[in-house]
């Protein structure tokens, strides 16, 4: 996250990096971090130094112009003739972006769709803008910032599981295209031998979306074997139904592959390498007061507050493939930013870039490997590219990647309090996703703001 405690031009040299390099690689950076644009895999080798050859060109360039601006504590008055100063453009990106956010997230705000909301906007190289609305709660209650939590939902399956599946691949340890019986031979039931790897990722496999078994129990081991057991409702391929279930087996094809429980898993080889301390399963009693409550829900005694939303995954003990992950906008945007730079952040990498085009690449419908793809009526609204990818959850949040445009576009909120029923996310989702790509469509480095 920006430091907010430097010095204006401090501040200044970090904005004009980051848009530097987001002018510098706007024509190589989507080539070289997704090979899905070079079917030449040489191509995608040799164009990685040109693409850092060409960023560094246009980032020294940026800084020298705002170099006399910064220098010493006078500043050079210009006339007001002159050209405009690079500062004044990085002052008005941010400008522009964060009146975007705001714009939707207050429209929002007065119809009722949530009681508070975080969205940040970002690229590879850092955030562009960021802005909150209401409280964590309808009653008094924090202001929501960019160290709130929030209950992901299914933003599980693609922050968690996914990306462990996209590194135990990469490690040849599991076969997209291989039955999930290779590795776990004890899943058995009528054609579930046909269920492979990549029926699961893609939604394919014929399991059911999810099945009430907290409404027969409340032990974790019984949901667990209930899970496991359930049956097909169809032959694998014949049809696309988001399931719930089939994440879940996903997250016990992880644990049995790499030895971990699937919470130790992504702490240890995604969360934890990426410096995303405030992301977690299950998180203590001590961060409460910096999390977002869900929902009323009568039957675990009122409101849902610092435990899962999601009641499977609750009665399970808080850990599931399919939800259970906590997060921030801090580190949400430390994830997003990893995607968009190649699976590497800070020197740290997680995934190959080539493993990102793979499972960011359109299968069938709306649905890639895990990911989500824009259709032109989902949460991705409708001006991102064929190379996005997001993904949304249940409780309000969704994250939008777009490689083509270097963006990021996060959304954090718990719109199911006090009740699920309340469904105007979707359109806030929209709006959200459209503001920013059309505000970046118009004018990437905009013209100085007319506000002082």
């Amino acid at each position: 996250m920006p430091d907010r405690t430097s010095s204006p031009t401090s501040g200044v040299y970090r904005r004009a990096a980051a848009l530097s390099i987001m002018v510098a690689e706007g024509l190589a950076h989507a080539t070289t971090t997704f090979p899905l644009l070079s079917p030449e895999p040489k191509m995608f080798l040799d164009a990685v130094p040109f693409r850092r050859a060409l960023a560094g060109v246009f980032a020294l360039m940026s800084l020298a112009l705002i170099a006399p601006a910064c220098a010493g504590a006078h500043p050079v008055q210009q006339a007001s003739s002159g050209p405009v100063p690079p500062s004044a453009n990085v002052v008005a990106v941010d400008a522009v972006l964060r009146d975007s956010l705001r714009a939707v997230l207050r429209r929002a705000e007065r119809d009722s769709a949530f009681p508070g909301a975080y969205a940040v906007v970002g690229n590879h190289a850092g955030i562009l803008a960021e802005d909150s609305v209401g409280h964590l709660d309808w009653g008094p209650s924090a202001v929501p910032d960019e160290h709130s939590l929030w209950d992901l939902a299914s933003l599980t399956k693609v922050v968690g599981m996914t990306t462990a599946v996209m590194q135990l691949y990469e490690q040849g340890k599991i076969d997209l295209d291989a039955p999930l019986q290779r590795y776990i031979p004890e899943w058995q039931g009528p054609h579930k031998e046909l269920v492979t790897v990549r029926h699961l990722i893609t939604h394919t496999s014929g399991l059911p979306a999810d099945r009430p078994y907290d409404r027969q129990t409340h032990d974790a081991d019984s949901i667990a074997k209930l899970m496991f057991a359930t049956p097909l409702d169809t032959l694998p391929g014949v049809r696309m139904v988001y399931s719930d279930i089939g994440a879940y087996m996903l997250g016990r094809l992880v644990e049995r592959i790499s030895g971990e429980t699937l919470d130790q898993y992504v702490l240890n080889h995604v969360f934890g390498p990426l410096g995303m301390t405030e992301t977690m399963y299950r998180p203590p009693a001590s961060l409460k007061a910096r999390i977002a409550p869900t929902e009323i829900d009568p039957v675990r005694g009122g409101k849902v507050w610092g435990v899962v939303h999601d009641e499977r995954a609750y009665y399970l003990g808080g850990v599931s493939a399919h939800a259970g992950i906590f997060s921030s906008a801090h580190d949400l945007a430390r994830f997003a930013e990893m995607y968009l730079d190649g699976g590497a952040l800070d020197g740290v990498r997680i995934v190959q870039p080539q493993t990102i085009a793979l499972f960011t690449r359109r299968q069938l419908q709306d649905r890639a490997l895990g990911w989500q793809k824009p259709d032109g009526s989902n949460s991705a609204g409708h001006m991102m590219s064929e190379l996005a990818f997001g993904h949304t959850g249940f409780t309000g949040t969704s994250i939008w990647i777009d490689p083509a445009t270097d963006v990021f576009v996060i959304l954090l909120s718990n719109r199911v309090n006090p009740t699920r029923a309340n469904n105007k996310i979707g359109r806030v989702r929209v709006a959200l996703a459209d503001a920013v790509m059309s505000t970046l469509t118009r004018s990437p480095i905009p013209a100085p703001s007319a506000h002082p």
